[in-house]
């Protein structure tokens, strides 16, 4: 997700101070990587410099000024642009799952127990994301259906390859 346009669209909710954003960011999309205060405040700079906000009021506070931003026309722009452009489907092609067992092989490894290594922690996964389903709130949930099911297509990818482990090894190490 990039940041930018994220902090853009929460702006075109309406004009925020930075301290809201971050929070109002880490509340939707941090999920356990909060945005740091200086990324905010890097970013909202590149957004006003490029002309996608201007800093609308400003308040003293107990630190530095307060400054409320608003979302400009080019910026609202850029949003509507973003949210009607479809995302890249994942996962890509050469996924590092994929790079480890050919290496595994390639080296003469054993990719089978780095296949079954890599089984137990997406079951792990799996177990913590089924508990956060039972216990979280709505956008936590959504979320955890999303890991799930990657979780799931990488288990059937994980399962399918070892079945071919062996013409794997022949094909990349002739």
């Amino acid at each position: 997700m990039t940041v930018p346009l994220t902090l853009l669209g929460l702006l075109e909710r309406e004009p925020s101070h930075g301290y809201d954003l971050k929070r109002d960011y880490d509340t939707f999309f941090g999920r356990g990587r909060p945005l740091p205060y200086g990324q905010v405040y890097s970013t909202l700079s590149r957004l006003a410099r490029d002309g996608k906000v201007v800093v609308g009021d400003v308040a003293p506070g107990a630190g530095p000024d307060r400054k409320r931003y608003v979302i400009t026309d080019v910026g609202a722009t850029e949003v509507e642009h973003w949210l009607t452009e479809p995302v890249e489907p994942e996962p890509h092609l050469q996924t590092v799952l994929f790079t480890k067992v050919v290496l595994a092989l390639m080296l003469d490894r054993p990719a089978e127990e780095y296949l079954d290594t890599q089984r137990a922690a997406h079951l792990r996964r799996m177990r913590e994301l089924t508990e956060i389903k039972r216990s979280g709130e709505l956008v936590d949930v959504m979320l955890a259906d999303h890991g799930l099911y990657h979780l799931e297509a990488d288990l059937r990818w994980i399962e399918t390859t070892g079945a071919r482990l062996d013409a794997l090894r022949k094909a990349v190490r002739p």
